[in-house]
């Protein structure tokens, strides 16, 4: 292999491309070193482990979230799901990488902030946010894996409007955690 520079945003992006072509199990170092034409040392000049190169992704992926001031605790749940949907195992990525508290903490602070403008407490705000993300998290993690199970044939129940259904359910539950919200009352 001819030896080329390659900066971390090169890694990075070409993880993201193995990630959304093949999956996260076949996101490995290896892999990815052959896909920029590199030993896989190389790569940890800009990663020292997988782990924090996942971190980036990881990152990458929930920066996709839109910008601007968070104002609705739904629109923020939402913008979260179709950040995640928009890579393959973005739901896996993201919560592997902040199970291992790495990577950034966009996403809860984008939630958190969004129901401390609905007036409530910094500790309540927490908690929530806690909670949609990981309710985010597991939606989407499911209903990823329902896709790639569906495109692979293996689910003889397989529906052809899963994305709209999904979608109704994910908001349906979302409501149930706004209106629970709503019934402890501003504090």
């Amino acid at each position: 292999m001819a030896p080329r520079g390659h900066s971390a945003d090169d890694v990075a992006r070409a993880a993201l491309r193995i990630l959304d072509d093949q999956g996260l199990p076949d996101l490995t170092m290896r892999r990815l070193a052959t896909a920029l034409e590199v030993q896989p040392s190389a790569l940890y000049w800009h990663f020292p482990n997988k782990q924090t190169l996942l971190a980036e992704l990881s990152d990458r992926i929930v920066g996709r979230m839109a910008s601007g001031v968070p104002e609705d605790l739904r629109v923020e749940a939402h913008d979260l799901r179709d950040a995640l949907l928009a890579y393959r195992d973005g739901a896996e990525v993201v919560s592997s990488t902040l199970a291992l508290g790495l990577g950034s903490s966009l996403a809860h602070d984008r939630l958190t902030a969004a129901v401390t403008a609905a007036g409530f407490d910094a500790d309540t705000a927490r908690r929530v946010a806690t909670t949609v993300l990981h309710y985010v998290l597991g939606f989407v993690w499911h209903e990823q894996q329902r896709l790639q199970y569906d495109s692979a044939g293996a689910r003889d129940d397989a529906s052809d409007d899963t994305t709209g259904l999904a979608t109704d359910d994910f908001a349906f539950g979302l409501d149930l955690i706004a209106a629970g919200l709503r019934a402890r009352g501003r504090v």
